[in-house]
Formats: C-alpha cells, structure tokens, sequence
C-alpha cells in the first residue's frame, strides 16, 4: 500500500493480474477507467469482484464503444453486481478517451493506483509486454488526488451514459457493430447529437447577439468540418422552443451537404421525418422546413407564392457567396427573423463586404485551437524560419506593406529561393513529394517562385487571377500529386479546400489575421494518411507595426501567460498535437517586436492619434483608434485617459480635476468586470454627466451608485453623501463623455445572457456576469456608504440578510507549471462544483453544520469564481456570479470538501477554466 512500482509484463517481478486481486480484496471502493473491457479480462477478477461488491464496496467503471473492442457480455456482467456503476461512452468519433487506469480507495487513507497501457483483458492483464505503474498515497499523494478529482469528473460528463442492461443492451450492442464495420454510417437516431463546449459558447454568444445586441442577421465563421451544421440546428432548436412552428430554410449549393445538413437536423431534434430536400429534381410536398440549394431556388422563386416573412430562419451555408447574383434574389425575396451565415471565409476577394448583410458584424467564431484539441482539425507542425530579407524600410500604409516594394525585393533576389529550398529539405520528409501551398505577395512573386522551383528540379505551378480557369486543373493536380507545389495569391483563401495539403508557406508577411488564419485553414482539413500539417512561416525583420503576437495568441489559444513568455517557454499551452519550433534568429526578431510592441508609453500613443488621420478615413474615435491599432483597451488606460490623450496629441492643456481617481476606476475596475446591466447604468447617467437625484432611483440603482462610489473614490465617506459622490464623478464633461462612450465598447464585447436573482436584498448583481470584490459586497448591502466592509477572505457572512459568500480563485499555485498544484475547487459538472472549506471547518462544527443545513438554516449561499488572482495585464481579476449553490454531500473534515449544486448551470464562456479536471 505504500510503495510504488513499475510493471512491465515481465516474468521478473509479480504480475499486474495477481496484484490487482489483492487490490480488490482489500479496497473500500474502486475506479476503472479503460478504453475497453474483454470478457476474458473480466472473469480473471470475477470472485474477487463478487466478494467486494457483496461487502458493500462500491465499484465505478467508466469504458467506451470504441473500435468495437468491448464485449457486451462484460459489461453486462459487471453491471449486474450490486454497488456497481458502468458508464459508457459512445462518442468516439474524437477519440476523445485512450485512458487505462485503476484506483483503489481504502477508508484508512491508504489509496493506491494503477495508470499504463493495460485495457481489462486477458492478455494485457497477464502475459502482454505492457508497461503500468502503481502510484501510492504514501509516496505521490497529490497524483492520486488529481486521479480522484479527474475520475470524478469524467463520472459527471455527459458523454459518459449509464449502461442499464433492461434499457441499454441493443444500444451498445449497435454501437459496438457499428464501430467493427469500418466506413459504415451507424443510423443516426442510435445516438443523442450534444454540443460540444465551444459549440455551446457559440450558441450562447448568438442569444447574446439578439437579445442583448438586437442583431438578427447573424455569421458565423468556421473553418470546414468544425461543426457550423450542428451549431445552427441547436440554435433552430432553441427557436422552436419559442416558436414550435418556426419554419426554416436551410440554403446550400450541393446536394451533398444539404443532405448531411438534414440528418444533422434530424439528429439534433431526435425526429427522423424532419426536413425535405429541394434539390436536382426532388421537391417538397410542404414548405415549411425545406432544405434547398441556391440553384433551384434561383430558378423557381418567382413561381413561389410565399409571403416574404414565411420563413422564420433562413440559413445559408457558405454564405461567403451571398453577393453573387444567384443569392440575392433569396435574401430580396424573404425577409426572415434570424438569417444565419455560415462560412470559413468571410473575405471575398472581389472586394464585396458580406458583412452589410449581417449588421457589419463577425457574431462568433469557432478559434482555431479548440477546433484542433477537439481533432475537428489536422495538427500542425509550425516552423518560424529566419528570413535573411530586411523589411524594416519597407514602406508601410493602411496597415500593411506595399506591395509592389514587396514585390521587388522578392523577386530580385536569388538567393531567397536557395534558402527556402534548404528550409524545405530540412523541415519535410521528401521534398518532391509534399502537397504545397505557397502563398505569395503578388502575381508576379507567384510566377517568379514557380519558375525558380521549376528551374531546381521541382514539379510547380502557380494559379493567380489572370489564371484562374485552371483552378479546378491544378487542384486536380496538386490532389493527386502531379505537381508539388502551387504558388498562390488571395485565390486559396476563398472557399477552395483540398484536404490532402500538408505543407503550406508563408512567403511574405501577413499583415492581416483573418487571411493568415484562412491561408493555415488551406491546410488544416483532416484526410486519410495525413499525421500533421507542415508550416513554414519566413520571418525576416520586420517594421514595428507588424503584429505576431495576434498570430501567436490565435495558434495558441486563451491563456493567461503572456505571447513573449509563450515564446520564452517553447509555447507550453498549444492545442494537443500541434508545436512550434522558432529558429533562434527568427526568435529573437519575434520577441523584439512583441517587445516593443507591448511597450506603449505616451509618447507612442500621442504619435499614433497624430498619426491616425494619415492611415484611416474614419473619425478619430476611442472605438475607431482601438479597433484600426489592434490597441487592447487596457494598453491606452494604463497609462491615461483617452482625453488626456487626445488633448496631449493636440497640446492643448492637460490639467484636470479627477482624472487619477477615474483612470483608476476604468483601469482597475471596469476593465476586470463585465454586466450589461450595470455597465447600462453607468452610459445612462454618465450620459446626463452624472447629475442623479438618490429619490429618483431604485433600490437596485441606489446599489449600483454605491458600487460606483467605491469604484472611483475607494473609500467611503469622501464626499457629503452618496448622491454628492457620484455627482462629482461628472465634473469634468469631456471624462463624462469619454466613459459614455467606453461603457458602449465594454457592453458591444459582452457575449454572453446574464440573469436576474432572487434575493432577500433587493440588489443589481446578475448570475454569470463578473464583478469585482468590492462591487459584489457593495451590492449585497456588506459595505455601506458610511463603512466599507473588510471582507478580504474567501468566505463573507451578511447575518441581517441571512447571505453567505464564497470566493473562489481556481488557480492558487503561485507558479504557473507545478506538479503538486492542487485543484481543491473546480466544476463536477456543468451543475456540480466541488469546494473545500478553510482549514479550520469540520462537520461537526458551526460552521461546518451551518453548510450542511443551510437550506433548513433559511441561509442563500452564493457562489463566484475567478480563474486566478491576475489577468494578463496584471490587474485583479473580477469574479463570474455562478449563482445560488445548495447542499448536496461532503467528505474529509478541516478542511470540508463539499459538493454543491448550482441552481444555474455554469456559463460555456468559463467553463473550461472552470472545470479543469474536466475531458470537453
């Protein structure tokens, strides 16, 4: 029970099998979770097994339908024991579980584990070279605490299903089948279709979009194969919900996808008779949900004596072909509720906006790394090669480098072309046989790279506007490996997909984020044989204003280290699979510009609002600075108010009452917190410079003023009364007008439904939105315009209003990579979070019974999390509002481990910060 031990399936040492027996005999509860489980597996355990389960231990077995490996009668029989659990999972089109891992619980603390490469079968479990190692409490007890919390987890996800063999059986039987049969479809109404979590994010932000931003007409941006389809039906589902009769149009241009889209439908809404096809001769009976491609409906839309608002919900999918004459005359025809785009490219290279037809607005977008640690995407292999070219006087306008100057310098020099061959050899596997994609600045940087490789041996081509008839040629071409290489402009962004690249290069800078995500997309599309993707990204010195490190945050994902410490750190947090490997020069360059970069000071803000004039024809506007400068918000108010910028940049008088006291309250409190509903307070009495009457609010407003108060003045007590407090906040009508206008940019980046809470205090706060400490206890009455409350520890009690807080910081390791960081709170499930007291409380006690009786007790406990103490930039972070929480089991004593239920589930935008054991 104490010693740890490697097992290698050797006849050196004891066998896995003859230790796992022991294991059990002496165990108070156990925990498999295997990939599969073989009956010859099983019945090597089957007395011992017996023997526990009669005793009263409790058994927990978590296994999956994956390859078909599983027996039936496995699980069945270990399903019929008592105290005994069996979960399954049948997603495995992810492969999203590979686990093999055995935990043994004893009541006298002395747990033992088994993780390695043994499933439960015969021979992993007796004679296979297969390597496990047993970890104990004794030596590694935070491994075994993280294989607790993990298991636990996995038990509360839903993709793990309880296996009932009254109801069960011919579902897994069916699963099982179908998973042996290798390419054949399983039907789809043997499985619940769910959401994946940035899927849910998704459909989330596009509520958020109607109701919170009144946007009706709204696109979505994907990468092909991440899941647009199933996004959309969830989000019809949800109309339905409202509107039973809703009737849709789903609009696409091949029969193919409109078919796939239709069974996603059917699955999605469990019902096999749902849609009809209108496409290559077939036609609807009725047209109330119809799936028909743009060619048919073209042709007959005049014949159709539909009213413009028949339809309820119009999708188009690759809507990026919306302005072509073949769309408009739908989108002249019906007027719908919600018109849903959907699309990979949402710039065209003819110069039309699509973005007019969808309120000039980007609602959501599925980020590149989930698509890819979800394995919706090829991995990639990403190589930052250093570029002897210097870029550093190239001239610069609009936001990118001119081209034509590009232009000249790639195809004057020679020796670029010998280094990018190098690169080549040394990077792929064999360079004459890559399926690659070069992206170039020009057509004539095209032309010039597929004569200079057509010169070195190399079979190329390049496909440019001016040859664009060939398009469906050369991609014939490239598929099958006729050429190797196919030097392109814009045309690859748009739409064109050819799974089989695996090696894509960037030959000149990108200045834009979007088309180097659509360039990278050209190669990310899954195919059979294809392991990864190949990235060669030519990185000369560059001007300043070139931006990596958005290219670098977009590879890597949401983390809260910084892009330079990434770099530093060989980028520790990519998604699964993928990597990057930066040559030491082409480093250097990167971290320089990041440096500087990052290192705004006021003098580079003052020349940029100097400047701005010069580079764009819009008005001079805090949200026009930011946006056109790609300027976080936090990286202005650092530093100074947006008045005092622009008042610097015209050297007009700088002095001003107030100004410290608001930029603190923007820097240190707005841009950590987030609610629609008190963010909208703010705009409206900053709107009237801050002249309220306390008589004329609510008790809600009244709230929200004294939130405000400590916002700005820190303290209490600083001016007359409340009502003379907030009034001096508007003194200055130019800082009145200033955060009038940021409360509008901080409520226009709000993607997510906040709701209202019942409470015994009539206050402001919104479940899942996020506030500051001193803004939550202001709200629940702890702190009062006389006295600000003290409260700085993790629990607070209001006992007039019988209210109890819980603050939670989920990362509390202070550095950011350590083996024993200990995940004391996080989310069970999307409804669960396990918490653990402070130290002092057992169950036994006051404080421990009034946990466990709280709802007797009368008492409202309410929950907010935090991921970690900073954000990136340095600032306190604010707290998310998860809400109401109640009672639901403890465990262990000084400190409590307790389970609670959430009233309301847990918001997608923080879950996977919130349930870091989670698998989603």
């Amino acid at each position: 029970f104490s010693q740890s031990e490697l097992f290698t399936g050797s006849n050196a040492s004891i066998s896995l099998e003859t230790e796992i027996r022991k294991e059990i005999l002496s165990a108070d509860k156990i925990c498999f979770l295997v990939s599969f489980i073989k009956w010859t597996g099983i019945r090597i355990f089957e007395k011992e097994l017996k023997e526990f389960t009669d005793r009263g231990g409790k058994l927990q077995i978590i296994t999956t339908s994956y390859m078909g490996a599983t027996d039936l009668k496995a699980v069945e029989f270990l399903s019929s024991f008592k105290n005994a659990e069996v979960k399954v999972s049948y997603n495995t089109d992810n492969e999203r579980l590979h686990a093999k891992a055995y935990l043994f619980y004893r009541d006298t603390g002395f747990h033992t584990g088994y993780i390695g490469s043994s499933n439960i079968s015969r021979s992993a479990l007796t004679n296979g070279l297969e390597w496990n190692i047993k970890v104990t409490t004794k030596e590694i007890p935070h491994i075994i605490d993280k294989f607790k919390k993990t298991f636990d987890t996995y038990w509360q996800d839903t993709d793990f299903e309880y296996f009932d063999p009254t109801i069960h059986t011919e579902k897994l039987r069916a699963a099982l089948k179908a998973e042996r049969k290798s390419g054949n479809e399983l039907p789809g109404y043997i499985f619940d279709i769910k959401p994946r979590n940035f899927q849910s994010e998704i459909l989330e932000v596009l509520q958020s979009e109607r109701e919170v931003h009144n946007r009706w007409r709204n696109l979505v941006v994907a990468a092909t194969g991440t899941g647009k389809t199933v996004i959309s039906a969830f989000d019809f589902k949800r109309v339905l919900q409202n509107n039973p009769q809703a009737k849709l149009l789903f609009v696409a241009h091949r029969m193919e996808i409109l078919k796939q889209a239709m069974w996603t439908y059917r699955g999605v809404l469990k019902d096999n008779n749902f849609g009809e096809l209108w496409v290559d001769g077939e036609k609807p009976e009725k047209y109330d949900v119809v799936f028909a491609s743009v060619q048919t409906l073209n042709n007959r839309i005049l014949e159709l004596s539909l009213g413009s608002e028949y339809y309820d919900y119009i999708v188009i999918d690759e809507v990026h072909h919306i302005k072509a004459s073949s769309y408009r005359p739908i989108l002249q025809k019906f007027r719908p509720k919600i018109l849903l785009g959907l699309t990979a490219t949402p710039e065209r290279m003819d110069g039309d906006d699509i973005l007019t037809d969808f309120c000039n607005t980007i609602a959501a977008e599925i980020r590149l790394p989930e698509a890819l640690t979800g394995k919706l995407l090829c991995p990639f292999q990403y190589f930052g090669i250093t570029d002897s070219v210097d870029l550093t006087s190239v001239q610069w306008a609009r936001g990118k480098y001119d081209a034509s100057e590009l232009t000249k310098i790639y195809t004057s020099n020679d020796r670029r072309v010998g280094e990018i061959i190098h690169a080549l050899d040394k990077y792929v596997k064999d360079i004459s046989a890559v399926k690659c994609l070069g992206f170039c600045v020009t057509q004539e940087h095209a032309k010039y790279m597929a004569e200079k490789f057509l010169l070195a041996g190399y079979k190329a081509e390049y496909l440019v506007s001016e040859n664009s008839n060939r398009r469906d040629e050369l991609k014939k071409q490239i598929t099958k490996g006729d050429i190797n290489y196919l030097f392109v402009v814009d045309i690859f962004n748009e739409g064109v997909d050819i799974p089989e690249i695996d090696t894509v290069m960037f030959l000149r800078p990108t200045e834009s984020l979007t088309v180097f995500l659509q360039q990278l997309g050209r190669g990310l599309r899954l195919s059979d044989g294809k392991e990864c993707l190949t990235v060669l990204d030519f990185v000369g010195n560059s001007r300043a204003e070139y931006d990596f490190e958005s290219k670098f945050r977009a590879l890597i994902g949401k983390t809260h280290t910084s892009i330079k410490k990434e770099i530093e750190d060989s980028f520790p947090h990519l998604p699964l699979g993928c990597s990057i490997v930066l040559e030491e020069k082409a480093k250097t360059i990167i971290i320089q510009n990041i440096n500087k970069a990052t290192r705004l000071n006021i003098n580079h803000l003052i020349n940029k609002v100097v400047n701005y004039k010069y580079n764009s024809t819009l008005p001079l506007t805090l949200k026009n600075f930011t946006a056109f400068y790609n300027i976080p918000l936090q990286s202005i108010y650092k530093i100074t108010t947006w008045t005092k910028l622009c008042a610097l940049a015209n050297n007009e008088d700088v002095n001003g009452k107030y100004e410290k006291e608001i930029l603190r309250a923007i820097y240190k409190k707005w841009l950590g917190c987030s609610s629609i509903k008190y963010f909208r307070f703010i705009e409206k009495i900053s709107k009237r410079h801050f002249k309220i009457s306390l008589d004329e609010l609510t008790e809600e407003e009244k709230s929200m003023c004294l939130m405000l108060h400590y916002d700005v003045w820190q303290d209490a007590m600083l001016h007359g009364n409340l009502e003379d407090s907030i009034r001096a906040i508007g003194e200055r009508k130019e800082l009145s007008e200033e955060i009038t206008a940021l409360m509008q940019l901080l409520i226009a980046e709000i993607h997510y439904i906040e709701y209202p809470i019942l409470l015994p205090v009539e206050q402001p706060l919104m479940v899942h939105s996020r506030y500051t400490r001193d803004q939550i206890l202001a709200a629940l009455k702890f702190s009062t315009y006389e006295k600000k409350s003290p409260i700085r520890e993790g629990v607070g009690v209001n006992k007039e209003h019988n209210i109890e807080t819980l603050f939670v910081t989920l990362e509390k390791a202070e550095k950011d990579f350590s083996p024993t960081t200990r995940y004391e709170d996080y989310a069970l499930s999307p409804n669960l979070f396990h918490w653990q007291s402070q130290n002092a409380v057992n169950a036994e006690g006051s404080r421990g019974l009034s946990y466990i009786n709280h709802i007797k007790q009368g008492r409202r406990i309410l929950l907010f999390v935090r991921e970690r103490n900073e954000d990136e930039y340095g600032n306190t972070m604010g707290f998310v509002f998860l809400g109401e929480v109640f009672y639901k089991e403890h465990y262990g004593s000084k400190p409590m481990s307790i389970t609670w239920k959430l009233k309301d589930a847990i918001p997608p935008y923080i879950w996977k910060d919130v349930a870091k054991m989670a698998i989603g």
